[in-house]
């Protein structure tokens, strides 16, 4: 079994907690116009690599010396969870080697709670809280992705939810109070990270022919702190990374 990604490095306390082997696998099923990581949506570009399930855990396993303050492997994307039956042989196998785990994903793929027994630790999207501005946005349901949210929280995962927040995609007052009316459910099971614009990417479309979509997306001053604010009422624990 092979698995493809097209980046993969060491960063500390961004992507799961200590020092961490982020692998970003290629292939994405939404087209988010402020997508910092454009060369990951579609699998198979040039640059792209595939490798051997064992060679990439083999890899992994030999870099464990370097996994210190709790760190480990963190599977991003592009979205992980597509390549779900790679996603779970790689996990296997090196949990099986005492290697700490993380995911980031999308929250959309249906068959994500099978590798719920192999995660340490869960952090999943949440773009929009209302369906048709999610499909608009993103080119897919948000309703896996709350369906994903609330099996996670049943089960007992180290989850955090990370709200992306973007002027004039998911900033306005329906919105914020929409993130909050659904979240407040996960109430002491899940931490929820409010993650600012930024536009890491724009260069990114630029180098691939692609066109960056997005303008006046900022935020204005004070209106990610509104949106903590606000989930901190509902007994949320905020966190920043």
């Amino acid at each position: 079994m092979t698995i493809e990604y097209f980046q993969k490095g060491f960063n500390y306390g961004q992507d799961g907690p200590g020092n961490r082997l982020v692998i970003h696998l290629a292939g994405c099923n939404m087209r988010c116009p402020w997508c910092s990581n454009p060369e990951g949506m579609a699998p198979g570009r040039p640059g792209n690599r595939r490798e051997d399930v064992e060679a990439v855990a083999r890899f992994v396993a030999a870099a464990k010396p370097m996994f210190f303050d709790g760190g480990g492997l963190t599977l991003t994307g592009g979205e992980a969870a597509l390549q779900l039956d790679a996603v779970k042989e790689l996990l296997s196998q090196v949990r099986a080697e005492g290697v700490h785990t993380a995911l980031e994903t999308n929250g959309t793929q249906a068959r994500l709670p099978e590798l719920f027994p192999l995660i340490d630790f869960l952090m999943m999207d949440f773009k929009h809280p209302f369906e048709a501005e999610h499909q608009s946005w993103t080119g897919v349901s948000g309703e896996p992705v709350k369906a994903n949210f609330a099996r996670a929280a049943a089960e007992g995962m180290n989850l955090l939810i990370r709200i992306p927040l973007i002027h004039g995609v998911n900033d306005r007052d329906e919105a914020l109070s929409g993130f909050c009316d659904f979240l407040k459910q996960f109430s002491g099971r899940a931490r929820v990270e409010v993650l600012r614009y930024h536009e890491y990417g724009r260069d990114k479309w630029a180098k691939l022919g692609l066109t960056y979509r997005m303008e006046d997306a900022f935020l204005p001053a004070g209106r990610a702190e509104a949106l903590e604010k606000m989930l901190k009422a509902e007994g949320l624990e905020i966190v920043r990374t």
